[in-house]
């Protein structure tokens, strides 16, 4: 699978360089989930512009994805979905789960802004002790 993970100060920026996200694909995605956690990383934007079909397979790399990252406070962003995985998502009803935003500069500030409430929530969680 072609891909490329840009590490930036606060998040990591995977684009997908395939047309297809597939039974092919995920298995090599949802390892490339799972290396970045293991190094730390919690917070991810998945580029998806290039991808113009998804299957079962694909949504299922999505979901533990979305797991992976979100279950350690980060935040897992979608974008740049086209129609047609923008449809998958909807009809598997998985619109209100997965963090769908239409470009990669509103994917930036999301997570900036889960991370200063996060932050603050820490900062709270330490006066009240």
């Amino acid at each position: 699978m072609k891909y490329s993970i840009n590490h930036e100060e606060k998040y990591v920026l995977i684009r997908i360089e395939e047309d297809k996200l597939d039974s092919i694909q995920a298995p090599e995605l949802k390892s490339a989930f799972l290396k970045l956690q293991s190094e730390g990383s919690n917070n991810v934007i998945l580029d998806l512009s290039s991808v113009k079909y998804s299957d079962s397979s694909g949504l299922s790399a999505l979901l533990v994805g979305n797991r992976i990252f979100t279950e350690n406070g980060g935040v897992f962003i979608l974008t740049g979905l086209n129609e047609h995985v923008k449809k998958l998502i909807s009809i598997s009803q998985l619109e209100n789960v997965l963090y769908l935003l239409p470009t990669e500069h509103e994917a930036v500030e999301a997570v900036f802004m889960h991370e200063l409430e996060k932050n603050l929530r820490d900062e709270a969680g330490e006066e009240n002790e």
